[in-house]
């Protein structure tokens, strides 16, 4: 198979897998005798057709956009770290503890010493499949899948056995300080302009942006950053220029951990007020999907939250207004993923017969 332009791996595939996607889609909805062009419609309209829309999009990509570099950051090291959504319930955690802990006077106080807590215990609980892996050698897909069902179960335990108020009946922590609350969009001056009505966005999205940055400047522009690439294209070799194999693990999936971690402050911290069950909502998984589609860059995994951003909403947006089960978006997702990933290599294919080099003419 032809090597492919470097703008058409970046650009054209994406794009084209992503209208594949599409296609399949709208047919779909056909056959439940629904109109793909009416459903485009309200899910355009609902998701990025307002100010409110947007709200609502930019707050799922918020999350998107932490467990999207999770996975980009680990995936950059050959590890396939798809325990995001047991990282982020776990960084919801920390998230909610640092909360309780003090009757925090305001938000700027409340905010970094957040981070650092769901950035920590995030990374506390990447760091025990990283170690498996480094030193005994399981893999870390399995262990990060197990690793998710048990954040599960131990949320659970905190939340009813310990965490819980006196009294209250659903598993949940009580609600945070009032001085942790985060501004949303609609409270931050020069944007109120815009967003006039109240939305879950808040300034999580801001920290979202600048952790893409800094992702960023950490795989290429860093010397960890080339040691962490180094070692995922090729483990003989890194080890052979003197890259250690654990060191590299380690790092790669605490950073990955932390990632996830950090997530929470989005949802748990500045939209809920308090830590429920489930707080990750499953974006720990669509993570994973986001770092796909994205090509593991911080920019494409910052389109690609948007996109999946824009699904979420306009999927709630057809839930409400049509026919159409809101688990619709579940299938689009579904053959976004299939197509950006598993079916990746044939569009590689279709596209490397438009681009073989033309044989040179002898004179």
């Amino acid at each position: 198979m032809e090597r492919l332009p470097r703008w058409a791996d970046l650009v054209l595939v994406p794009l084209i897998s992503l209208l594949l996607a599409g296609i399949i889609s709208a047919l779909v909805i056909l056959s439940i005798g629904q109109s793909p062009s009416e459903a485009l419609k309200i899910m355009v309209d609902g998701a990025v057709g307002s100010a409110y829309g947007w709200g609502y999009t930019l707050y799922y990509a918020t999350s998107f956009m932490f467990t999207g570099l999770a996975v980009t950051v680990a995936f950059h090291a050959s590890l396939f770290n798809i325990g995001g959504e047991g990282q982020a319930q776990i960084g919801g955690l920390g998230v909610a503890l640092v909360c309780l802990a003090l009757p925090w006077p305001h938000w700027t106080l409340a905010l970094p010493a957040a981070m650092i807590g769901g950035a920590l215990l995030g990374a506390a609980w990447a760091a025990i499949p990283a170690y498996l892996q480094a030193k005994r050698g399981s893999h870390i897909v399995i262990t990060t899948i197990m690793f998710n069902y048990i954040a599960s179960a131990l949320i659970i335990y905190m939340l009813v056995s310990v965490l819980k108020p006196v009294g209250q009946m659903d598993p949940a922590t009580a609600n945070f300080p009032p001085g942790t609350a985060l501004p949303t969009l609609n409270e931050i001056p020069g944007l109120n302009l815009i967003f006039t009505k109240g939305v879950p966005a808040n300034i999580s999205l801001f920290v979202a942006l600048i952790a893409c940055f800094l992702v960023w400047v950490l795989l290429w522009r860093t010397r960890l950053g080339y040691e962490i690439r180094a070692f995922g294209r090729s483990e003989p070799a890194a080890k052979y220029a003197g890259i250690s194999p654990v060191r590299v693990t380690m790092i790669a999936m605490l950073i990955s951990g932390a990632l996830a971690g950090l997530m929470s402050i989005n949802n748990v911290m500045g939209e809920a007020g308090r830590l429920l069950q489930n707080s990750a909502e499953g974006a720990g998984f669509i993570g994973i999907a986001v770092a796909l589609m994205g090509r593991n860059h911080p920019f494409g995994v910052f389109l690609a939250a948007l996109l999946f951003g824009f699904l979420y909403q306009g999927g709630a947006e057809l839930g409400l207004w049509t026919s159409i089960p809101i688990e619709l978006r579940t299938v689009v997702q579904g053959l976004v993923i299939l197509f950006t990933g598993a079916l990746d290599q044939m569009v590689r294919m279709i596209l490397g017969l438009f681009f073989r080099p033309r044989p040179l003419k002898v004179a």
